[in-house]
């Protein structure tokens, strides 16, 4: 289970530049806490307007997989786009109200209003300094791996509809539910510096994960085509 740590796959890994790109990305948060004085809730709503982009991409993700078995493929997904587009939607902003919740704890009820799906963006946007640049950072990684990997790779071909729906939900029941979790302890003492960089980490963690398990599919696919 950690064979993601084997210092020879880290090693093949961490010679494409593409994978130090996402590690920055990943670690963006700690000069965020550092320089630009973040707390657990703008980092808390950062991973939640990652949990949107991660969605956006499934989608997209589900729409390139349908073409591949034209025309029943896309039959298939005019109905399971809109159903995706709901339910994962609803999903997020029942997150999204909790992250909300949280972020204004200490503020009187009275002046708490229930938020709107894009109130809850804005403030999201609006929770930390130079959160929007953080944001298009994830998205241009995102659209990166989406074309090379998903596209031009030719991972839609291996893959189906119902694979590609059901992987964001995944996402946030291992990882979020921690952080958040940890994000609440952390406001219940007072947001101790080693606990929101150890949120981070955690989430870097997985990013490095990821990354090694996305460097094994290209070794697999080279290794078939020689």
């Amino acid at each position: 289970m950690l064979s993601f740590l084997d210092p020879n796959a880290l090693a093949r890994t961490y010679r494409d530049p593409v994978a130090w790109v996402i590690l920055a990305v990943d670690l963006f948060p700690v000069w965020a806490v550092l320089t630009l004085g973040w707390g657990a809730a703008p980092l808390v709503f950062l991973y939640w307007l990652e949990n949107l982009i991660i969605g956006a991409v499934a989608l997209a993700k589900m729409a390139a997989t349908s073409m591949k078995d034209s025309p029943i493929g896309l039959i298939g997904m005019a109905f399971i786009g809109p159903f995706f587009v709901v339910h994962y939607g609803m999903f997020c902003f029942v997150h999204g109200v909790f992250v909300s919740v949280f972020a204004k704890m200490g503020a009187n009820p009275s002046d708490i209003d229930f938020p709107t799906p894009w109130g809850l963006i804005q403030e999201a946007l609006n929770s930390g300094n130079s959160m929007p640049t953080f944001v298009l950072a994830i998205i241009a990684v995102q659209i990166f791996l989406f074309f090379q990997d998903f596209i031009l790779r030719g991972e839609y071909r291996e893959t189906s509809i119902e694979k590609e729906m059901q992987a964001p939900y995944g996402r946030i029941i291992i990882l979020h539910i921690g952080i958040f979790a940890g994000a609440f302890a952390m406001a219940a003492i007072g947001e101790p510096m080693w606990g929101i960089l150890a949120l981070i980490l955690l989430r870097a963690l997985r990013g490095v994960f990821l990354t090694v398990r996305r460097r094994s599919r290209i070794d697999g696919a080279l290794q078939l085509k020689s």
